[in-house]
């Protein structure tokens, strides 16, 4: 495996050589195969958005058990089962799934089994739909963020404050500092996102090519919405209304040493201001306290990284001494603050191509980022408390 590089937030994608590319054509409802390659596999111009419409049944676990409490008699459900499952996509399984959910009624602990069978039966069946960037609104929602949830509120215990600066519709680029060794802060900036904004708005994160050449990790990547870091997905996104994060720092944040924790390092060339300014979003700071210290990265045996191809091989206090045991985080107490605002729709596009305008605010979403790290930790009591 090459060595694996920083890759410029603004650096055109058709000029790298082996770079996952996530633009292309991804059908509606999802049959098997890899999203992600499918995804990466056609231009931008050719990306379109194809739906079919979902069979006329009831779609939730609430909806199939009003269904069955409806049916008129058992004799007559009977008579019908043998030609529903004959007809039933996914075969006997799946309408077996639907049978067992039609015949769970009663309280909230029967309903969610319903609702839980019925899921598994749309997983099966491949009705389900996914973006032509390869996210599963309905898989990360249901599964990816239960999964992350214990982590965010019970370890981590995550203190969120400024949600409401991101706004309730249409787009907008949040930018974050990077840090901790693994890219544990995004995922809890988009738990945050979406589990505490009112609108229960998605967090889209732009992550650099080594996420989408790991094996398991693309293909979560690709349905949990994040996209390569280029400006072209992130314009593309930012049109459509989405919420979009970047971590300008990349691995010189994310793998920098535990003695110059919460020290921000360069934003690049300030890509994401140009793209912010091209499509009028504004642009949202947001300082992470708290994961710098999950991993305190005392070491970087840099022969074992070039050999495995990563930028950096951290090593911690408890790793790789512990072997596996050592992977597990730190329980430290983590606060993530969403900024005011910084309005871009003042400008007109073309003020995108002006360096010294690109520089400044580039500049002015850094300091801001630092500014309130700062803060932050003034008021922390404890890195655990």
């Amino acid at each position: 495996m090459a060595d694996a590089k920083v890759i410029p937030f603004d650096e055109d994608t058709r000029t790298r050589r082996g770079a996952p590319r996530s633009r292309g054509r991804a059908a509606a409802r999802k049959t098997g195969g890899d999203t992600g390659n499918a995804v990466a596999a056609l231009p931008v111009e050719d990306r379109t958005v194809r739906a079919t419409p979902r069979p006329a049944e009831p779609a939730d676990a609430e909806d199939v058990v009003t269904a069955s409490a409806a049916s008129e008699g058992a004799e007559g459900a009977a008579d019908g089962s043998e030609d529903a499952s004959a007809g039933t996509p996914g075969g006997p399984l799946a309408a077996a799934l639907g049978s067992a959910a039609d015949r769970l009624l009663g309280g909230p602990w029967e309903r969610r089994v319903a609702h839980g069978l019925s899921f598994l039966r749309r997983r099966i069946t491949g009705d389900y739909e996914v973006d032509d960037f390869g996210y599963d609104e309905e898989l990360t929602d249901q599964v990816l963020m239960s999964l992350l949830r214990p982590l965010y509120e019970s370890y981590f215990r995550v203190e969120v404050k400024g949600i409401e600066n991101i706004p309730a519709e249409g787009g907008a680029l949040v930018v974050a500092n990077h840090s901790g060794t693994l890219p544990m802060d995004g995922l809890m900036m988009q738990v945050a996102v979406h589990d505490h904004h009112p609108a229960k708005r998605h967090l889209r994160l732009l992550a650099a090519d080594l996420v989408f050449v790991l094996p398991l990790v693309n293909e979560l990547a690709r349905k949990a919405g994040h996209t390569l870091a280029c400006a072209e997905d992130a314009q593309l996104l930012l049109e459509r209304g989405e919420v979009v994060g970047v971590m300008p720092e990349g691995f010189k944040g994310l793998g920098k040493p535990f003695s110059e924790r919460y020290k921000l390092q360069r934003f690049g060339r300030g890509g994401f201001v140009a793209t912010a300014l091209k499509t009028g979003v504004p642009i949202i700071p947001c300082s992470i306290v708290g994961a710098e210290e999950i991993y305190p990265m005392i070491g970087n045996a840099k022969t074992v990284a070039r050999l495995l191809g990563f930028p950096y091989f951290p090593v911690t206090p408890t790793f790789p001494w512990l072997g596996p045991l050592g992977m597990v985080p730190l329980p430290t107490k983590w606060t993530i603050q969403f900024g005011e605002p910084i309005p871009t729709d003042g400008y007109a596009p073309e003020a995108a191509e002006d360096p010294m305008l690109v520089f400044n605010l580039t500049d002015q979403v850094r300091e801001t980022i630092q500014h309130t790290l700062y803060k932050l930790l003034v008021q922390r009591r404890s890195v655990f408390f």
